[in-house]
């Protein structure tokens, strides 16, 4: 099958539709399929991996970061952005063309004008709708009927088709749970402290300084170490807010895409402090990794983690229930070591071989 994906956020940016993209069409091309990626440049990252700029990756115009809903999203610019679409597809010829994010701008909405054949589209976003999604009602309705498949990655991210489609297919993210599974701990991070990992877009519904409050207030009982892993324009303001007396305690490791797993093994314990969330790919690597996780008691992570199974459910703005969890796990690493070996047994439903064949199922149905 000859496979078009579509999609504003793709590599060198970091996210969960990143990583679901990726990871889809290397499992789908290990299968046996053609899998090309429909995206755009971002100059104002750093140049993308090999495997992610090659010929099976078609950069169709210039995206640019933008602000909305607690985050950062990107959309593509540029003078005959719609004919390059339309030229792509019609020289392309997909069987099945699978667009990410349907309802958001730019390429997604010109692949569904443009498209000839069969179209898939994930549904990846949560949030509670403003004025401007009520007047944009109307595009939405226009958008999620041209599909001739409906997927979403969680029923949080499934409701923004509510009133609209009710034939929507629940399919997860999923996630590289062997390759998580064999990071080593750096050697600079195994001295006897007890490390906490955070990853994410450095943005405000990720919930960075919620996480450093957490963070000082467990510094002050247990000798412990923060890892940042993630970027973003709000970078520095970020480091601005450690306290002076903790600033050697939190290291920010800037993005990281190869060499994820060897963070998630350097930490005794992952934390997801977020407030907005569709579903939670983090969550699963950290799983994956053998590592019980603390996460925002929230809609997305609820259809991951099970409190009490794989990890902690915590109220996203009490730092004092952050703090106290994370001493228990310090004290208590039999609990910790029992939490994590059910994550791996969770992960394990998630892992792209399955969740990728679930796709490629569904094609079928309107190939």
């Amino acid at each position: 099958m000859k496979i078009g994906i579509v999609t504003e956020y793709y590599y060198p940016s970091i996210g969960g539709v990143q990583e679901h993209v990726h990871h889809f069409a290397r499992e789908a091309r290990r299968l046996g399929h053609a899998v090309k990626i429909l995206t755009s440049e971002m100059p104002d990252l750093p140049p993308p991996s090999p495997e992610a700029s090659g010929p099976d990756v078609l950069r169709l115009a210039r995206s640019r970061p933008f602000f909305l809903n607690g985050g950062f999203g990107r959309v593509s610019v540029g003078l005959g952005l719609s004919r390059a679409m339309r030229d792509a597809l019609d020289r392309e010829r997909f069987d099945v063309l699978h667009v990410h994010c349907p309802i958001t701008p730019v390429l997604p909405w010109l692949a569904l004008q443009h498209a000839r054949g069969p179209v898939a589209g994930t549904l990846h976003t949560h949030y509670t709708p403003g004025l401007g999604s009520r007047l944009a009602g109307g595009l939405e309705r226009r958008y999620l009927g041209r599909l001739d498949l409906v997927l979403a990655v969680s029923h949080a991210a499934a409701s923004l088709a509510a009133g609209i489609r009710d034939d929507v297919q629940i399919v997860p993210n999923g996630v590289d749970a062997e390759g998580f599974g064999q990071g080593r701990r750096p050697a600079r991070f195994d001295d006897g402290r007890f490390n906490v990992l955070w990853v994410g877009r450095l943005e405000p519904r990720n919930g960075l300084d919620r996480m450093l409050r957490a963070f000082a207030r467990l510094r002050a009982r247990v000798p412990s170490r923060l890892l940042v892993l993630g970027d973003g324009p709000l970078r520095r303001r970020y480091e601005r807010m450690v306290p002076r007396d903790l600033v050697e305690d939190v290291v920010f490791a800037g993005a990281v895409i190869e060499g994820r797993a060897d963070w998630y093994a350097a930490a005794h314990v992952y934390c997801a402090p977020t407030s907005v969330a569709s579903f939670g790919v983090t969550l699963l690597e950290a799983m994956a990794a053998g590592r019980p996780v603390l996460a925002s008691d929230i809609d997305g992570f609820r259809e991951v983690l099970h409190d009490g199974e794989e990890g902690r459910l915590l109220p996203p703005d009490d730092p004092d229930a952050w703090a106290d969890a994370l001493e228990a796990l310090a004290h208590d690493p039999a609990r910790a070591a029992a939490l994590g070996a059910r994550g791996r047994a969770t992960a394990a439903r998630y892992a792209w071989p399955i969740v990728a064949r679930r796709v490629l199922d569904l094609y079928q149905q309107v190939v």
